[in-house]
């Protein structure tokens, strides 16, 4: 017997307003054990590479395109799948694969098998945010969809903030490699409790659509599916400049989380308890508040005027850009710390309106497939390319900056942001006319 019917979803699920938080703060869990997992790496940077004796261009690789490559090719597939099948199922074997690769991590002998293991990771959180977007879609109206996400979109900072506290401390007392057993292993209980906690919901409940039957997988007509998910994104002018908005913005900050702690520990002399602390503090407080405030603002400003939606990240990029700059150029240790607080804020501004709005836009019956083409862009090109491409900046720039080139290489990289922001213009500015037709 199962439990679910053919497309997935549990019969007579009764989506009460108490389990539709309870389910969300459980994708919230598994959300966060994927950014612990995957930022990691960040706050270990400079232990992992002193020991190996690795150039920044190496460790770029291990935290682009190595975890990058895989994450975003296989999440459309993965995302095909969770159109038809329990998207519950696939997260839960999801936050198993990659729970389990992370604390093989601790147990490498050089690049290659670290490479290898963080692959590993990589296909294993291909599997979580589009079944994840899909299913909080189906769990909350388009009104409220973007404070949802917004809060769903909690899982990077709140991810980034342990992974750099905790493994800061495990690091500094245990070694790098217990740092990947204790932040990996928790994901094995998140994933029983996704598996035997959740329900899958009927697909459009929040839209009060009634679920389309889906039938046997045939590959000619996953193949032309995707082609019509590509088709909706190139189509809708809105979803398509969200689409590369989100990629310019996740390329900078991609390489910005990646690199922050090697930053402070070579250009402000910090330890990396104090990295740990700070970063823990600032993405974990400011991050937080961030992706709140983007989120709640995007509702409330799109109920009047449904250009807000997307301005609001626009008018958050825009006004962050010279504040950046301010930080980099800035050689006092206590002013740096200060002026990055106001650049993380708004910086998360970006995550719950971008997921949104491509959920609101998408056809019910292809929701997860959208979700993870956009991620399949964002992750290739932001991801994957946007930490290496500091590091390659860096080992480019070291000959005339020294221990200062990753400042410089960072500071280069950050103006792309700005092109990002202009995006989320046009998609506000073309969203009343696409609405109209």
């Amino acid at each position: 017997m199962t439990d679910t019917t053919q497309n997935g979803a549990t019969p007579a699920v009764e989506i009460t307003p108490a389990y539709r938080r309870y389910a969300l703060f459980i994708l919230l869990l598994a959300y966060v054990s994927s950014y612990v997992d995957r930022q990691i790496m960040g706050v270990l940077l400079e232990p992992i590479r002193n020991e190996f004796l690795l150039t920044d261009t190496q460790m770029g690789f291990l935290g682009g395109i190595a975890f990058g490559i895989f994450y975003a090719t296989l999440g459309i597939p993965i995302a095909f799948l969770a159109d038809r099948w329990s998207r519950r199922n696939i997260i839960s074997a999801a936050v198993t694969a990659w729970s389990f690769m992370t604390v093989a991590c601790a147990f490498v002998v050089g690049f290659w098998s670290l490479a290898f293991a963080r692959v590993g990771v990589g296909i294993g959180e291909a599997g979580s945010s589009p079944p994840s977007h899909s299913m909080i879609a189906d769990l909350y109206p388009a009104e409220e969809r973007s404070g949802a996400l917004a809060i769903y979109a909690l899982g990077v900072y709140i991810g980034i903030m342990l992974g750099f506290l905790v493994g800061a401390y495990v690091a500094h007392d245990y070694g790098w490699r217990m740092a990947f057993i204790v932040v990996g292993a928790p994901g094995l209980l998140i994933a029983l409790l996704v598996r035997f906690t959740l329900k899958e919901p009927p697909r459009g409940h929040s839209d009060g659509t009634a679920p389309a039957e889906v039938g046997p997988i045939e590959w000619a007509a996953a193949k032309a599916q995707v082609k019509e998910g590509f088709a909706h994104l190139w189509q809708d002018r809105v979803s398509l400049h969200v689409v590369i908005g989100v990629t310019l913005v996740s390329f900078v900050g991609y390489g910005g989380a990646y690199w922050g702690a090697a930053f402070f520990i070579r250009s402000h002399g910090m330890s990396l308890i104090e990295v740990g602390q700070y970063l823990a503090a600032v993405i974990g407080g400011a991050g937080v508040i961030g992706a709140i405030t983007g989120g709640r603002l995007a509702d409330k400003l799109g109920a009047k005027d449904p250009r807000w939606t997307m301005w609001i990240v626009a008018f958050a990029k825009f006004i962050a850009a010279p504040i950046i700059v301010f930080f980099f150029l800035e050689m006092d240790t206590s002013t740096a710390l200060i002026i990055y607080i106001p650049t993380v804020l708004l910086g998360a501004f970006y995550l719950g309106p971008s997921f949104a709005m491509i959920q609101t836009r998408a056809p019910v019956h292809m929701r997860a497939l959208c979700s993870a083409i956009m991620l399949f862009i964002l992750n290739i090109i932001g991801l994957g390319l946007g930490p290496q491409a500091v590091g390659v900046l860096s080992d480019a720039l070291a000959p005339t900056y020294g221990q200062e080139s990753l400042r410089y290489a960072l500071l280069l990289l950050s103006f792309i942001s700005v092109w990002g922001g202009y995006h989320y213009y046009l998609a506000g500015k073309h969203l009343v006319s696409a609405d109209a037709k």
